[in-house]
């Protein structure tokens, strides 16, 4: 379906009154691109695959949604939960008396714009989540988080899950 026909339904839905908002995924840079030529300025958000170890989207995509006011949903901020056994993070958790998703979690909170959406089954695992928020990463902690997982440097096609 052609981005025109899909913002036009969309903005038909909110005239109805049937949604407030409506965003998108897995949409890379030039995707973004494609979607405001096609008049998708409304766009609220774009979800994306983006944690510690998926770092692609800093390079060009999250400096693009900055600069449009697009917040971004990333989903998987601990990886399935491959980021817990983590060297670094246990590290880090075990200097704040936190948990390694924890850790995690607040690393993207700490970031402007995004907003990680975490697995929560359990009302003890909603309970963890919300303790990231508390959680102060120093100057030190990002510092070592980012010789520890790479920031890109070059442009990398959004990987997706």
């Amino acid at each position: 379906v052609p981005l025109a026909e899909t913002v036009e339904a969309m903005e038909q839905l909110v005239e109805a009154g049937l949604i407030a908002r409506w965003g998108v995924s897995n949409l890379d840079t030039d995707d973004m691109g494609e979607l405001f030529d096609a008049g998708g300025e409304a766009c609220a958000t774009n979800q994306i695959l983006y944690n510690l170890t998926r770092r692609g989207p800093e390079f060009d995509l999250l400096p693009w949604l900055k600069r449009c006011s697009i917040p971004v949903m990333a989903y998987s901020p601990v990886e399935q939960g491959r980021l817990l056994d983590r060297r670094a993070l246990i590290e880090i958790a075990e200097r704040h008396t936190a948990s390694p998703a924890q850790v995690a979690l607040a690393w993207l909170l700490h970031r402007d714009g995004i907003l990680p959406i975490p697995k929560a089954g359990t009302v003890e695992h909603v309970r963890d989540n919300r303790a990231a928020a508390d959680l102060v990463l120093t100057p030190d902690d990002l510092n070592e988080l980012d010789r520890r997982f790479l920031k890109p440097t070059r442009r990398r096609p959004l990987e997706m899950l």
